[in-house]
């Protein structure tokens, strides 16, 4: 457990807390000068990113290395960078066709706080490890705590908790130095600076922790086998649009024409990865599906292993 501190000396002095100069007379702008101005900052949080890429790689690897031992992924935090978490969290069924139990997220507050304000969650020490108690967590697991300021306390006790139960402790923030990092096994600090809005970290500190949970999601799920080549293959085609972008990538992958894509994908029982293998090997369902199973889902061994053994 970290010391106690002087919360208020802490926030005082957060880039993210303070005025910056160029928005000072944001209030005298026309519609068109704010756009032009929040554009011309935005390219801060780019950057910011950039100068994390080192550890966002190293956190990539250390999630998809638990998650193969059949842990999942989990994040918490609170206010914006809560929710930004939720989202990120919501997005991977759809898109890699993986169970909503894989992939979580939580908040300070609750689901009422994804649309309401709920004061004082931030800093409910309790309900940060409480929170990942409930849903059992264990050492094989990863908890990624998101704090813009890398203050809040219920994320530090949310990952003082994941460490005490062994999971993987990573830390998200766009401070450097932050509080939230050493309670991190990971640390990924992207500090965006002062915003538009002075201490609206919904601004760029918010795109900073979207892009940074884009590359964690994403390159997990490619370690994980569920991206052939650059392409969504794990994704579920469960309506007109998503049916229509898997007959797309089987005509790429395949070089062949919508008819063929469309009977090769009902074929395989509407499965992206098992079409494209039936179509990549000439085997049936039924082998496409115990390649792919042998593969631990991954596309692509499954194809090499088809074409070996033809």
């Amino acid at each position: 457990m970290q010391p106690k501190y002087d919360a208020k000396a802490y926030l005082s002095v957060l880039a993210t807390e303070q005025p910056d100069e160029r928005s000072g007379s944001l209030d005298a702008l026309t519609g068109v000068q704010i756009a032009g101005l929040m554009n011309q900052m935005d390219a801060g949080a780019v950057q910011a990113v950039a100068a994390a890429i080192e550890p966002i790689g190293r956190a990539i690897e250390a999630i998809a290395e638990r998650m193969r031992r059949g842990g999942r992924l989990i994040y918490t935090g609170a206010g914006t960078s809560g929710r930004l978490g939720v989202l990120d969290a919501s997005e991977c069924p759809p898109t890699f066709g993986v169970s909503p139990d894989l992939v979580l997220g939580m908040m300070a507050g609750g689901e009422r706080a994804l649309r309401f304000s709920v004061e004082g969650a931030e800093d409910d020490t309790q309900a940060g490890a409480a929170d990942l108690e409930a849903v059992r967590l264990t050492d094989r697991d990863t908890v990624v705590a998101i704090s813009a300021s890398g203050y809040a306390p219920y994320c530090i006790a949310a990952l003082e908790y994941a460490k005490r139960v062994g999971a993987l402790a990573v830390s998200l923030c766009c401070n450097a130095d932050a509080r939230l990092s050493q309670s991190a096994d990971i640390a990924i600090e992207a500090p965006t600076g002062s915003e538009a809005l002075a201490g609206s970290t919904r601004l760029k500190a918010g795109t900073a922790t979207k892009m940074i949970l884009n590359m964690l999601s994403t390159g997990v799920m490619t370690h994980m086998g569920k991206v052939y080549q650059n392409l969504m293959v794990d994704m579920q085609a469960s309506n007109d649009k998503l049916k229509d972008r898997a007959e797309r990538i089987i005509m790429r992958v395949l070089q062949t024409e919508r008819i063929t894509a469309s009977a090769l994908l009902r074929d395989a029982g509407f499965s992206l990865k098992t079409a494209l293998i039936m179509g990549k090997t000439g085997v049936c369902r039924n082998e496409a599906e115990a390649l792919l199973a042998a593969s631990g889902g991954n596309t692509a061994l499954a194809i090499r292993g088809g074409i070996k053994g033809s």
